[in-house]
Formats: structure tokens, C-alpha cells, sequence
């Protein structure tokens, strides 16, 4: 046995969910040892996308790289004045600087440096974890995270059926004319007026879309959730017949993004010993996609009580260690909400275009402080059931029988 030569936990990952769990456990005083296949210090291909409010209480918002004031969406049919009236949201949403974020985690990491190992296999024994890479090195530690992302093969959680993903084809670039209204955000445009009677058949996207000033603009064609996914060469044809049936034109593409992960990916056991911590213990918002502002609130409370525990009892066994991480990162009230997430997501996939923009529609008509709390899941339990059920009694009679037929269905 090694258990003299351990970490106390060993990090597996070099995305943003590895690199804040890892800077928090450093922050604690443990020895962190950190792998993954690719360095930390690569940029991360995608932008991340956040409401300011959610950085600001965390006091993290200088780490926006853009914010704008002016954020909207676009749920009518595109055909008359009123088909191309905008809901305005009337709060800030940013874009990280993403270099910054990545060099402020790194740096709370205290020099800390990645293996860059392939992991193949993970062996457990009462008190050390093993792991084994396709080198042929192992690297011991009485608790092991993995936090590598959804694809996973290490953490293990039930099979619910065909998981349903978010994809999404965008490109930074120039154009002929403006997509976007100066200074603004569109968080979603579902107006289907640049699709024929077959592709409004088919399942519905949105474009999520700013403007990055000097003549820069982000546009994104967005599928919310399907199963199988929409591909990635349906989404760039979309976006392409949304911007000409506008007269506009891409001229320059400056950075092509590619974004695909799953929404319902069900909850890991929780009573394994291999922790795990972002994508890969299923943080994903069902309802919206987004995880790196619950990535920033939770990984504190998950270090601190692995923290606690190590320091306590240095013969605990990792079993143990891990099932007490396993319940503060999901807590009985964290499981309870994100069923319900998962349930209303079940009923959107479900919704053609037109009922799935009555929805929205609906959905951004309840008070600010309810469709903030309900996206960045920071509203308690009681009040998402409230929250629920006012949606529930405020939508139109359509989306009302779309959603009680599919109740009956179930």
C-alpha cells in the first residue's frame, strides 16, 4: 500500500468544472494531485455564456468579457409588426473572458500542474484510490473526482433510455449587414419565418445571437434539447437560411463553435466511491443547459466538507469520504429540483414550434425574479413548485392541454 505517498484527491479533467473543484480543494490545504489528456493550459474552444447577476453574487464579475444591458427574445411568428415584437428581459447578460477565467482558476490553483495522462482504469480499495493510466504510471489518492466531463466511462448512473442533447452550430464573423441591433443580446429567436412547411415539421431551434462590438457578431443556431440531436450540418444550414432570408451574408468567419452535450443525463449513483463533479455528475441545467455558475457556487461546499472529512479521520475509508461528498454536491432538495427540471423537460421536447413559442412566450411573462431563479436553479424547492404551477395557470389554454396530454401520456 502507497497510502503514505497519496494525494488526498486527485483531480481527473482540465475543463472548467476540473479546474474549480481543483482551485477550491487547494484553497482548503489539501494535496491535490490533477490528470488529463490535454493540459489545462489550452483555451477552451467554447464561450460561456452567464447572467451577470450570477457572477456578481459571487463578487466574480470582472471575469466578463462582454455584458450588455439590452437582452431580448423573439417568440413571435416573424410575419407583421407584432410577429416581430421583442420580450425584453431587463437584465444583464455577459460572456466570459475566458482566458481570464481559465488564468484566475489556475492561478487559485498555486502552481498546481497537470499530468497529461490518458486515464484506462480505476481500482478502489478501502482506504486509496488507484489510477491507472494507458502509460502504465499510477497515481494514488484516497479520494479520486472526476471531473472529465459527461462522456465519462468511469461514473456509473442508471439508464433512463436515449438521452436527449443540446446542440448548437454558431460562428464569430463579419457580415454583410447586422444581425444583431447594436449593443443588444438575443437570448432567443424563435421566429420561424425563414422556414418552408417541411422544416416547420421538423424539431424546433432559436438563434442565440450579440453583438461584440467593431463590427463583430455572434450568431448561434440552437436546438433546446432532442434525442437523437439535431446535427450540427441541419443547424449551420438553419442559421445559414435565417441570415439570408434577413438579406445578410457571412463574410468572414473568424471562429466556428460546436457545442453538444446532453440535458437529461440522469443522476450517478451516489453511493460510489468515485466522486464526480460537473458534466460528468450531471450539473447540466435540464431546463436551460447552462452549469458553469452552479459549477462556481457548489465546488466551495463540496471542498470544504471533503476538506473536513480528511482532516478528521485520516482512516476514514474512500467509500465514505466519497458518499459525503456525494451528498453535499446533491443534497435531498438539489435531487428533488432537478427531477422537476427534468419533467418539464420532457414535456417541452414534445412541443411543436409554434406551442414551444407560446411557451417562452408564457414563461417570460412571470415576475424576473421566478425565470431568473428558475434557469440559474437557485430558487428553494417550494417556491419552484409555486413557480411551476403559476406557469402552469398563466400559459395559454394550448400549452395547457400540451402539457396535461402529455401527463396522461406518462
Amino acid at each position: 500500500m502507497k497510502l503514505n505517498n497519496s494525494a488526498d484527491v486527485l483531480v481527473m479533467g482540465a475543463g472548467p468544472a476540473a479546474l474549480c473543484i481543483t482551485a477550491e480543494l487547494v484553497q482548503q490545504g489539501l494535496n491535490v494531485e490533477a490528470i488529463a489528456s490535454k493540459s489545462p493550459l489550452e483555451p477552451w474552444p467554447n464561450t460561456y455564456g452567464i447572467w451577470a447577476s450570477e457572477l456578481e453574487s459571487i463578487n466574480m464579475q470582472e471575469l466578463l468579457k462582454y455584458r450588455w444591458k439590452d437582452t431580448v427574445s423573439f417568440f413571435g411568428d416573424g410575419l407583421s409588426k407584432k410577429g416581430n415584437s421583442c420580450t425584453n428581459h431587463y437584465l444583464d447578460y455577459g460572456l466570459f473572458n475566458s482566458i481570464n477565467f481559465q488564468e484566475a482558476l489556475l492561478e487559485r490553483c498555486n502552481g498546481l500542474s497537470w499530468q497529461v495522462e490518458t486515464v484506462k482504469n480505476i481500482d478502489f480499495s478501502e482506504r486509496e484510490t488507484v489510477v491507472i493510466c494507458n502509460s502504465g504510471k499510477k497515481y494514488f489518492a484516497r479520494l479520486v473526482i472526476d471531473a472529465s466531463g459527461h462522456k465519462t466511462p468511469f461514473i456509473r448512473r442508471p439508464n433512463h433510455g436515449q438521452i436527449a442533447k443540446q446542440a448548437a452550430y454558431g460562428v464569430v464573423g463579419k457580415f454583410s449587414s447586422a444581425p444583431v441591433e447594436e449593443n443588444r443580446f438575443v437570448l432567443m429567436d424563435f421566429r420561424p419565418d425563414h422556414l418552408s412547411a417541411n422544416e416547420l415539421e421538423e424539431p424546433p431551434s432559436f438563434l442565440y445571437a450579440m453583438d461584440l462590438g467593431d463590427g463583430n457578431y455572434f450568431v448561434e443556431e440552437t436546438s433546446l434539447a432532442c434525442a437523437p440531436p439535431v446535427s450540427f450540418e441541419s443547424l449551420k444550414a438553419r442559421l445559414n437560411s435565417r441570415l439570408s432570408n434577413k438579406g445578410i451574408q457571412i463574410e468572414e468567419v473568424i471562429h466556428e463553435e460546436h457545442c453538444l452535450f446532453p440535458m437529461n443525463l440522469p443522476l450517478p449513483y451516489r453511493d460510489q466511491p468515485l466522486l464526480a463533479f460537473g458534466g460528468s455528475a450531471s450539473m447540466v441545467h435540464p431546463a436551460s443547459g447552462y452549469m458553469v455558475g452552479s459549477l462556481l457556487r457548489r465546488a466551495p461546499s463540496l471542498a470544504k466538507e471533503i476538506a473536513k472529512v480528511i482532516k478528521k479521520d485520516p482512516l476514514m475509508p474512500t467509500s465514505q469520504i466519497a458518499r459525503r461528498g456525494w451528498k453535499i454536491l446533491w443534497t435531498t432538495e438539489l435531487v428533488q429540483r432537478h427531477r422537476l427540471y427534468q419533467f418539464g423537460l420532457q414535456r417541452l421536447m414534445s412541443f411543436d414550434e409554434s406551442l414551444l413559442r407560446s411557451f417562452f412566450d408564457t414563461f417570460f411573462k412571470l415576475p424576473k425574479k421566478d425565470w431568473y431563479g428558475y434557469l440559474t436553479n437557485t430558487l428553494p424547492l417550494p417556491r419552484l413548485f409555486i413557480v411551476m404551477l403559476k406557469l402552469f395557470s398563466i400559459a395559454p389554454l394550448k400549452v395547457r392541454f400540451g402539457m396535461i396530454g402529455l401527463l396522461i401520456k406518462k
